[in-house]
This record gives C-alpha cells, structure tokens and sequence, in this order.
C-alpha cells in the first residue's frame, strides 16, 4: 500500500505540473486533484491502519 501512496503523491505532483504548463485547464484539473487527493486519503488511512 505504501506502493500506491507513493504512486499517488507522484500523480498529484504531474497533475499541478499539467495544470501550470496550461496542458490542461483549471476545470479538468481541479475535478483529477480532488480525486486524487480523496485517493491519497484513503491509502493513507489503509497505510496507518496496517502498520498498526
């Protein structure tokens, strides 16, 4: 699971990056972030539960 947080922080970063270049515009960018960061969310809870 630390995998996938991994994965996912780095998805996160190339989404700001895609946004700032203007590859993608503000609407399409906001809608992936918000998905992204509910996603790092969750890994993280899952991650802290099982290092438990």
């Amino acid at each position: 699971m630390s995998m996938a947080l991994k994965e996912a922080n780095e998805t996160d970063y190339w989404l700001s990056i895609l946004k700032d270049t203007n590859y993608i515009n503000e609407k399409m960018s906001g809608s992936l972030s918000e998905d992204c960061v509910e996603l790092i969310k969750i890994l993280i809870a899952t991650v802290k539960t099982s290092n438990k």
